[in-house]
């Protein structure tokens, strides 16, 4: 038992099976304890139908440790929670797990999306590149052919000199893209409707309208949030205004392009895609999708995988320790931006 002047805040782990032994190395779970009253080794999977040691942790606990697969802080479940102050979530979007209730109790909520929005940056800034330079076209021609071939020719239009690329989205995600392609020799067009021009400035990019925007780029990559005004963004006017061998890349959601518009433009090979994300999340088993030669199909997988959702840990303990500090967080989720918000 804690110590009777013990002043560190009382803390719970709350996630999905298995989630916490991917996400917390032993490096992670000894500063947990240093940081909290808690025990490292014990996770909430269920907290409408709690084991009698996590209801009593419950209990006690002042802030809550999540991550992917959280059990949703419903009325009924903070109810059996009366000291709890703050959700440090370990992950990207707290929209499946905070609830209004969260808000009318005035709990503190924090994130670390900014750790999660990396990777998929990173993905995202690769499959630009790779898809100016026709990367898949000419992989799948150099399997198909096996010889000698005037590639300097064939590939005359390639590059990354002085391509545009269009970014839908001023999202985290598609901030860090935009950061990322600074170094490079291509012009960026922004769709957003909350940026204005000289915040546009700031970010080194030129606004346009959506339409404009797909007309005019090399490759189009979507970072919009998943909104009912969002649903099939990217649609058949969109798609068409797209000129022939422009990339689609969605690292988003599928629900923001139009599929049904999308794979007459693919199976045409008008177009080509880097899809990491589809509606439904999985495509049917004979889906052209799967089989196309320039369609780069991913199981979402552009997110935090393997040793990088340690950098979402080690984002989440920094949190939790301006908290244990009695400081603000440096990266709080607010309810007024979320709902238009990932």
């Amino acid at each position: 038992m804690p110590h009777a002047t013990d002043n560190r805040p009382t803390a719970l782990l709350a996630m999905g099976p298995g989630i916490a032994d991917r996400l917390l190395t032993d490096r992670h779970r000894t500063r947990l304890a240093a940081l909290t009253r808690t025990d490292p080794h014990l996770v909430a999977h269920d907290l409408t139908d709690p084991s009698p040691e996590v209801a009593a942790a419950l209990a006690e606990a002042e802030v809550l440790f999540t991550c992917w697969g959280a059990t949703p802080l419903t009325a009924e479940v903070l109810a059996a929670a009366p000291r709890l102050r703050a959700v440090v979530h370990a992950a990207g979007s707290v929209k499946h797990h905070i609830t209004d209730a969260c808000w009318e109790r005035g709990i503190a909520v924090t994130s670390a999306a900014g750790a999660n929005a990396l990777p998929v940056a990173e993905f995202t800034l690769a499959a630009i590149l790779l898809a100016n330079k026709r990367v898949l076209h000419s992989a799948d021609r150099y399997r198909a052919l096996r010889a000698e071939h005037n590639w300097l020719a064939e590939l005359d239009s390639s590059g990354n000199y002085r391509r545009t690329v269009g970014i839908i989205g001023a999202s985290r995600i598609g901030r860090r893209v935009i950061e990322l392609l600074r170094p490079f020799d291509l012009d960026v067009l922004l769709y957003d409707p909350y940026v204005d021009g000289p915040e546009a400035e700031r970010l080194g990019v030129r606004l346009a309208p959506l339409d404009e925007l797909c007309a005019h780029s090399s490759v189009v990559s979507v970072h919009a949030p998943q909104l009912p005004e969002t649903h099939h963004l990217v649609g058949a006017a969109q798609l068409s205004a797209m000129a022939d061998g422009t990339t689609l890349i969605n690292t988003a959601r599928g629900s923001l392009v139009d599929e049904t518009a999308l794979l007459p433009e693919l199976t045409s090979g008008r177009l080509h895609a880097v899809l990491d994300v589809t509606d439904p999340e999985l495509p049917p088993a004979d889906s052209p999708l799967f089989e196309l030669p320039n369609v780069l199909l991913t199981p979402h997988v552009a997110g935090s995988l393997g040793n990088e959702l340690h950098r979402m840990a080690d984002q989440a303990l920094d949190e939790l320790e301006r908290f244990a500090q009695g400081l603000p967080f440096a990266d709080p989720v607010r309810a007024g931006v979320l709902p238009r918000s990932a």
